[in-house]
C-alpha cells in the first residue's frame, strides 16, 4: 500500500515543500559553528553533550566562527539518528532505539529554546503541509484497505481540503487544553507572591492545582499515544476533529496492549521495508554510477580521479548522496555537479516519501483494526462521500 504511486506523489510533494521552506528559511544562517581549527562544532552538538555551555559557545564564536541553518542542522542530525534507530530496531537493540529517539527530542528542545521564532514558524508551516498530505494519504489507504480499490488522486486531495480543519485541529486541540490548564496553574502560582497570605492561599488551592496537573498528564499521554489514530479516524469515518480525538483516546484507553502490539509490529515491519527500499535505492544509484564510470576516462593531470568523481561522489549505503570531496571544478563541471546533486536529492526524497506513506498507511490499518475490536465495525466499512452522506459498507472478504 505504501508504494502506491498516488501516495508516494503526495508524500514526495509534501516533503519537497517542507524542504523548500527549510532551505529558504536557512538563508538566515542563525546556528553558530566553531571555526575549523576547533572542530566545526555546532550549537546542537554542544547542547547534546554540555547544555549549559551553549550560551558560552554562541558568544565565543558568533563573530569568529561559521554559521549554519537550523533546518540543515536538524535534518542532518535527524537523518543520522533515524538510520541508527532503524538499524538498532532490526537487531532488537531497544536501548539504542530509545537513545536515538531521546537525542532527537533533545535536538527539538534545542531548536525551540535557542531559535524559537524560526522553530515555531517552521513547525507551523510543516504541520500545515503534513496535515493536508497526511489526510490525503490516510484517505487513499482507507479506501484501498476497506474496499480493495484505488481512490482518485483529485478526489482524495479534495477530501483532505474539505476536512483540513479537522486534520489540523485534532492533534492540536488536546495540547491547547493542556496549555490552558498549565496557565491556570501558573496563575495560582502567582498567588504565592502575596505576602503572608500567599502561602496560605496556595495551600488551599494545591488540590485544584494537582487536578490540573493530572489533566495535563493524561492529555499528553493520550495525545502522544493516540496521535497516529486521529488522521485515520477522519479519513475513514469523516469524523470532525472532536470525534476523531474521542475515538483515538477511547481506542488507546480500551485496548492499550493491542494498540502497542500493532504499533510494534508495524515498526519492525516498517524497518525491514525501509532497509529493503533503501537497498534498492542504493542499488539503483550504484549501478548507474558503476556503468557510467566504465566509459569515463581518468583525469590525465592526476591519474586518480575521473570527471565523474568530481561531479558525482560514489554513493554509499549509509550515505546515498556520497561523501563530497574538495575538488576544483570549472564552470560546466559546477553546473553538472549541481544538477546531479538535485537529481540525487529527488531520488532520496522518494525514499523519505515512502517512509511518510508507510507511516500513514500503517496507522490507517491499525485504526481500522482497533475500530473493529472496540466498536465491532466491519473492516470493509468506510465513508465514501455519497450524496446521502452515509457511511457505505461493502462486505468484501479481507486479504
Amino acid at each position: 500500500m505504501a508504494i502506491q504511486p498516488g501516495k508516494l506523489l503526495v508524500a514526495f510533494s509534501a516533503f519537497a515543500v517542507i524542504c523548500l521552506v527549510g532551505w529558504l528559511m536557512d538563508l538566515s544562517q542563525t546556528v553558530v559553528v566553531s571555526p575549523v581549527a576547533q572542530g566545526n562544532i555546532s550549537e546542537l552538538q554542544v547542547y547534546l553533550n554540555q547544555p549549559e555551555r551553549v550560551p558560552l559557545h554562541i558568544t565565543g564564536y558568533k563573530i569568529t566562527g561559521g554559521h549554519a541553518g537550523v533546518f540543515s542542522t536538524m535534518s542532518s542530525f535527524a537523518s543520522s539518528r533515524f538510520q541508527g534507530a532503524v538499524e538498532a530496531l532490526l537487531t532488537l537493540n531497544l536501548p539504542t532505539v530509545v537513545t536515538d529517539i531521546a537525542d532527537f527530542i533533545n535536538a527539538l528542545s534545542w531548536s525551540f529554546r535557542y531559535h524559537f521564532i524560526y522553530s515555531i514558524s517552521f513547525a507551523t508551516i510543516a504541520f500545515i503541509v503534513i496535515a493536508f498530505a497526511g489526510g490525503a494519504i490516510c484517505r487513499l489507504a482507507a479506501v484501498q484497505f476497506a474496499r480493495g480499490e484505488k481512490a482518485g488522486l483529485i478526489e482524495v486531495l479534495r477530501f483532505s481540503k474539505n476536512n483540513f480543519t479537522s486534520f489540523f485541529a485534532a492533534p492540536l486541540a488536546p495540547l491547547g487544553v493542556a496549555i490552558v490548564a498549565g496557565l491556570v496553574i501558573s496563575l495560582l502560582g502567582l498567588i504565592v507572591n502575596i505576602p503572608f497570605a500567599g502561602e496560605l492561599i496556595m495551600a488551599i488551592t494545591i488540590f485544584p492545582a494537582l487536578m490540573g496537573g493530572l489533566i495535563i498528564t493524561i492529555l499528553l499521554i493520550l495525545t502522544i499515544a493516540g496521535f497516529s489514530l486521529m488522521f485515520p479516524a477522519i479519513a475513514c469515518d469523516k469524523s470532525d476533529f472532536f470525534d476523531a480525538i474521542c475515538k483515538a483516546f477511547i481506542y488507546v484507553f480500551v485496548k492499550p496492549w493491542r494498540m502497542g502490539f500493532y504499533t510494534v509490529i508495524a515498526a519492525v515491519y516498517g524497518a525491514i521495508c525501509y532497509i529493503f527500499v533503501r537497498f534498492c535505492t542504493f542499488l539503483l544509484l550504484s549501478t548507474t554510477y558503476l556503468f557510467m564510470q566504465l566509459s569515463i576516462l581518468a583525469d590525465s593531470s592526476t591519474n586518480e580521479t575521473t570527471k565523474l568523481n568530481a561531479i558525482w561522489s560514489e554513493p554509499q549505503f549509509k550515505n546515498l548522496l556520497g561523501y563530497s570531496t574538495a575538488m576544483a571544478l570549472n564552470g560546466t563541471e559546477s553546473i553538472a555537479a549541481y544538477v546531479v546533486h538535485i537529481s540525487l536529492l529527488a531520488v532520496v526524497g522518494l525514499l523519505i516519501a515512502f517512509v511518510i506513506s508507510f507511516y500513514f498507511s500503517a496507522n490507517t490499518i491499525i485504526y481500522t483494526l482497533l475500530r473493529n475490536k472496540v466498536d465491532s465495525t466491519p473492516l470493509s466499512e468506510v465513508y465514501l462521500g455519497h450524496s446521502d452522506g452515509k457511511t457505505i459498507q461493502e462486505n468484501k472478504p479481507q486479504n
